[in-house]
């Protein structure tokens, strides 16, 4: 693996006055009372607390470039931003809209494209979304006397049925080719898929002869669409040990206050081994989240490599403190009432996203040469 600048690895003053701002404003705006509320709306969020994250915090542009509207950050302050909303549950299309859309409109290099999107994804007042990064070419794109039009189905779209914009990676006779197109369109239809994690909503995304308008050089978007996954899975890590975080705690606080047999079940030597173990898993999650973010930032050409080992570690991690997290608050920790179970059904539906571990580890054995042998 290549080097990266030890100072990306580690939090800065500026990171940790983020992270503590970030803490606060999600500790007196989100609560599972309001996360139970978002999963019955077809959104999945509060346009409220959307707008408030944008005007009072500046998070939508917080990584976008100042002369779109941005603040002009790095990645790796985004990333801090995704480890607090992991461990408030925030319901919000963070990952959407400020990382894959953002960064395929930026590495399209559309200069254009991003001067007309990302002033509002940095204001809060568009959401986006991506669709076909991943099919396999299923979606097809063709020139007309109108303009671009395009067809097929894209399934499981991550925000599909609330954004305000969607961004299309399909073929084209000269390539793969990314384009944009606004759901209100003709020819544009979106159907709520009913999954695991209603805090991170998904649709099935059809399109019949939409218009398209093409973003950035035709037949060149496979150069970008897989790093674009890859920055996404880098962000669902730093969420993934910001939730696996909160878990601990949470785990800790909880065997400190309950007795049994007359005294603390923290002070059981079966209960502080659990814990142990996972403070120890935990961090070496964090670890893997970190260099994954620190490839981001530097651009690094390993980032392939840091990307999938960050989703098998990470992933596993989180869905092992979430299953403690249930099973140390005894009885209440399976009711509806407690949040462990909303954080367990997060970690569940991250498993699975952007690839299983087990397609991260074959592909991890094809970037080290090790599936030939």
């Amino acid at each position: 693996m290549l080097d990266v600048d030890p100072a990306l690895l580690g939090d800065t003053d500026e990171r940790k006055q983020l992270r503590e701002v970030l803490r606060d404003f999600f500790a007196e705006a989100v609560a599972s009372e309001d996360v139970r509320e978002h999963l019955a709306t077809g959104r999945g969020h509060d346009p409220a607390l959307w707008a408030r994250m944008a005007t009072e915090l500046g998070v939508q542009g917080l990584a976008i470039p100042e002369e779109y509207g941005g603040s002009g950050f790095s990645f790796a302050e985004l990333a801090v931003v995704f480890e607090e909303a992991g461990r408030a549950l925030l319901c919000a299309p963070l990952l959407s809209t400020n990382v894959l859309a953002t960064y395929a409109l930026l590495l399209s290099g559309d200069r254009e494209a991003c001067a007309r999107y990302l002033p509002g994804i940095a204001a809060g007042t568009l959401t986006a979304t991506v669709a076909g990064f991943d099919d396999g070419g299923v979606l097809r794109a063709r020139p007309g006397e109108g303009g671009w039009t395009g067809s097929g189905t894209a399934d499981f779209v991550l925000d599909g049925c609330g954004a305000d914009l969607i961004l299309v990676a399909a073929r084209t006779a000269d390539g793969a080719g990314l384009f944009a197109c606004e759901p209100g369109a003709e020819g544009v239809t979106r159907t709520a898929r009913t999954v695991l994690d209603g805090t991170r909503p998904q649709a099935l995304v059809a399109f019949a002869d939409a218009p398209f308008v093409p973003i950035g050089q035709q037949g060149n978007a496979a150069a970008f669409t897989g790093r674009v996954l890859d920055i996404g899975r880098a962000a669902l890590a730093a969420e993934q040990v910001g939730g696996s975080a909160h878990a601990l705690d949470a785990s800790v606080s909880y065997v400190l206050e309950r007795r049994q047999f007359g005294r603390q079940i923290g002070s059981f030597q079966a209960i502080k081994h659990r814990l142990a173990d996972l403070l120890v898993e935990i961090e070496a999650a964090r670890s893997a989240a970190v260099y994954a973010v620190a490839c981001v930032t530097a651009s690094s050409p390993d980032l392939p490599a840091a990307a999938s080992t960050a989703k098998v570690v990470c992933s596993g991690v989180y869905s092992r403190a979430t299953a403690e997290y249930v099973q140390l608050h005894g009885g209440i920790g399976f009711t509806w009432e407690h949040p462990a179970h909303l954080y367990l059904r997060r970690a569940r539906a991250a498993e699975v996203l952007f690839g299983t571990a087990g397609d991260h580890r074959a592909r991890l054995g094809g970037l080290l040469g090790l599936n030939a042998v």
